[in-house]
């Protein structure tokens, strides 16, 4: 009968501790805190990239870019950040952001257009009524901007936290167009109808991706901002209805 002694115990019990954590234990995590609306396109390309990358678990924290900025600077654990606007990366203090996609307005209509909008100028038509999102919103931001730029005063018939709030008046009938951004229209599925106007290029949010300072796993962050800023990150960005732009 073979006796271990108790020094020869501790020493294959830590060798089958580390065999296991190897095979199993060892799977390692990237957070990536990223705005709400990259939630599709970031969903897709983070399978994409564990299957590129066994042994690598994406997890996502998708939210406000202004409140995720928040949470970075107050030692949230994140390694990669992926923000709608500019003074949201600034905040976070990420260092090298990248700008990866734009995304630009659009008046989002019932099917068949019944009031007949063809621009901003028809949101102030008599009886037209307008949703709009609240001006802390990236979408009541943009369209309060691009409204101004082409001189157009709105009185909105409702005003909603967020885009899928102001498209659900649409879908009801209880407005007759709203002002979102065009990756909201697509999201829509065929629910709405979008409207271009020349203004919206002045008004175009720049989407941002960095590093975030601190993180451990430095190589897989820049392999997935790598994978963003791809071919194939230009193509599930393009389907979503973004701008890619590598910058």
């Amino acid at each position: 009968m073979n006796h271990v002694t108790p020094p020869a115990r501790v020493a294959l019990a830590l060798v089958l501790l580390a065999v296991t954590g190897c095979g199993g234990g060892g799977r390692q995590t990237l957070t990536v805190f990223a705005d709400t609306s990259l939630t599709g396109t970031f969903g897709s390309l983070g399978k994409a990239f564990e299957t590129a990358h066994p042994g690598v678990a994406v997890r996502f924290d998708f939210g406000g870019s202004s409140a995720l900025a928040q949470r970075i600077v107050r030692g949230a654990p994140a390694d990669v950040f992926a923000a709608a606007g500019t003074a949201a990366m600034r905040r976070s203090g990420a260092p090298g952001p990248r700008v990866f996609a734009r995304d630009s307005l659009q008046i989002a209509v019932p099917k068949g257009n019944p009031a007949h909008v063809a621009g901003l100028k028809d949101l102030a038509a008599p009886g037209v009524r307008v949703a709009l999102c609240a001006a802390s919103a990236p979408c009541g931001a943009g369209a309060r901007a691009a409204l101004a730029a082409a001189g157009v005063t709105v009185a909105p018939a409702a005003e909603e936290q967020d885009a899928v709030k102001a498209l659900a008046e649409v879908r009801l009938g209880e407005a007759d167009a709203a002002l979102v951004h065009r990756t909201d229209v697509r999201a829509a599925a065929g629910a709405v109808e979008g409207v271009d106007f020349p203004e919206a290029a002045r008004v175009a949010e720049d989407y941002l991706i960095a590093t975030v300072p601190g993180t451990m796993r430095l190589a897989l962050t820049r392999e997935f901002v790598d994978l963003v800023l791809s071919d194939e990150g230009r193509r599930v960005l393009s389907r979503a209805g973004f701008t890619p732009v590598t910058g």
